[in-house]
């Protein structure tokens, strides 16, 4: 318990300023809601000479785009951009940063197996990821109480918001087997921000079609918030694949670092 306790304040300084920017890019994108409200027929005209992919990849639906919750969906594809990273950067550090800081010997003669090593670690970055989505959530649900004068669906709205924890928790678990998997990481960071790039420049490959099997290769795909709307539900077969994928992540990352030969400083 000391590691978990231990590891979560060490996250606390980057928990705090990755919140900070999803609130601030809220904010940001929020401000401009009712600006874009009083004009939304010019502002929709404008939007039609885009293509449907552009728009499909920024979260832009002309038919919802006129209220809020259309109107998050926006700004929400960033958001998830940002959260992604954070995931990615805490799942790849969460090994890599023993062996950076020349710990790893030090934290494996204590008597405590690797298993609840890794545990602890994993629990710490968990309630990090909590914590940051749970003062998102709280925070954006006010700004929007500011900025709308109309109802909406909070259940909706908090479906669509907690769909960045799980995106968050599926690139956590890729960088935790990235971690586990490669000797050394000189810049975890570097590593993050090309990986998650990488995957949401595909998800603007991918076409609005939903039997695009591009759709499939990137999580930025996963929910879409349109759907969401439109539907009051997720994709189940990408609940699924989601699921799938942070299991089989964490149990091989698990393996792999009780087996993994951890060279001594």
């Amino acid at each position: 318990m000391n590691i978990f306790l231990h590891e979560l304040k060490s996250y606390r300084k980057s928990t705090i300023i990755w919140t900070v920017s999803l609130i601030v890019v809220a904010i940001m994108f929020f401000s401009m809601f009712p600006s874009f409200s009083k004009d939304i027929q010019k502002l929709t005209n404008v939007l039609k000479g885009f293509p449907e992919s552009i728009r499909s990849g920024v979260g832009i639906s002309l038919e919802s785009f006129n209220n809020i919750l259309g109107y998050y969906s926006f700004p929400f594809t960033f958001i998830v951009l940002i959260g992604a990273i954070q995931g990615m950067n805490l799942g790849t550090s969460i090994i890599s940063k023993e062996v950076c800081e020349k710990t790893s010997d030090f934290l494996l003669t204590k008597p405590i197996s690797r298993t609840k090593i890794l545990t602890y670690k994993l629990m710490a970055i968990v309630v990090s990821l909590l914590i940051t989505n749970i003062i998102y959530i709280i925070a954006t649900n006010i700004i929007i109480s500011f900025v709308n004068n109309e109802d909406y669906s909070f259940k909706i709205f908090f479906m669509i918001s907690i769909t960045l924890l799980f995106v968050q928790l599926i690139f956590m678990s890729l960088g935790l087997i990235v971690s586990v998997v490669l000797p050394k990481i000189k810049s975890v960071l570097s590593i993050s921000l090309a990986t998650v790039f990488i995957f949401y420049f595909i998800s603007f490959l991918s076409s609005t079609d939903a039997n695009d099997m591009t759709r499939y290769v990137t999580p930025f795909k996963y929910f879409n918030p349109t759907y969401i709307i439109e539907n009051g539900h997720y994709e189940i077969p990408f609940i699924i694949m989601t699921l799938a994928f942070i299991v089989v992540s964490i149990t091989a990352s698990y393996v792999i670092y009780s087996k993994k030969d951890i060279h001594a400083v």
